[in-house]
Formats: structure tokens, C-alpha cells, sequence
């Protein structure tokens, strides 16, 4: 059974730090691109971070970079998003997402909510 599973949301306030998780089971994980994504009230779900198979490469929204930080271990099969200095527009529900290439697939875990507010 696939599942990914997202932990660590929560309230925090402006300025504050948040470290989100995500746990992988049911499939390879290591073959999967992984990548966090986040949708705020009446917006549209967005990229937030990714991570190549080997954590060699990372990508970041323009929002993000310099503020979050995506890791992945593959043994523990898990992938995590350090957050940083929050601001009220970092409020979303904060998504985990595992895509494979070849063969085309994908996976979402349900989501957290992240609330800044002071």
C-alpha cells in the first residue's frame, strides 16, 4: 500500500521556523523525483521544492530560495522541508508529491496545514 504522510505542521508566528516531514512506503522510493508542494486558501497548488533520486540536485520557487531547504534520506525513506523565516503567505497546506519518470507515475500524500500568524 502506497502511502506518503506528511508531519510537523502546525501555528507558528511571523519570523518562525517550521520543519516538515514527509514518510514513504508501499513503493521504491529512490526511484522517485521527490518535491513538496502548497495551496493556500482559493489559490491554486504550487511548487515549493524538489529534490533529484540521489539529493543531488535541489530546486526551489523563487519564494522559497534562501529560506527553505528541501533533504531527502533514502534509506530512511524520507524527505523533509526546513522552513524559515515565515511570513503570513507561507499559510498553506503543505503537500508531498513522489514522481517517477520512466515509468510515468505519482504519488500525493494528504497534506499538512502551516498557519504563520502572530
Amino acid at each position: 500500500q502506497v502511502q506518503l504522510v506528511e508531519s510537523g505542521g502546525g501555528l507558528v508566528q511571523p519570523g518562525g521556523s517550521l520543519r516538515l516531514s514527509c514518510a514513504a512506503a508501499g513503493f521504491t522510493f529512490h526511484y522517485y523525483v521527490m518535491k513538496w508542494y502548497r495551496q493556500a486558501p482559493g489559490k491554486e497548488r504550487e511548487f515549493v521544492a524538489g529534490v533529484t533520486r540521489d539529493g543531488g540536485v535541489k530546486n526551489y520557487a523563487e519564494f522559497a530560495k534562501g529560506r527553505f531547504t528541501i533533504s531527502r534520506d533514502n534509506r530512511r525513506k524520507t524527505v523533509s522541508l526546513q522552513m524559515n523565516s515565515l511570513t503570513l503567505e507561507d499559510t498553506a497546506v503543505y503537500y508531498c508529491k513522489a514522481e517517477a519518470v520512466s515509468p510515468k507515475n505519482e504519488y500525493w500524500g494528504q497534506g499538512t496545514q502551516v498557519t504563520v500568524s502572530s
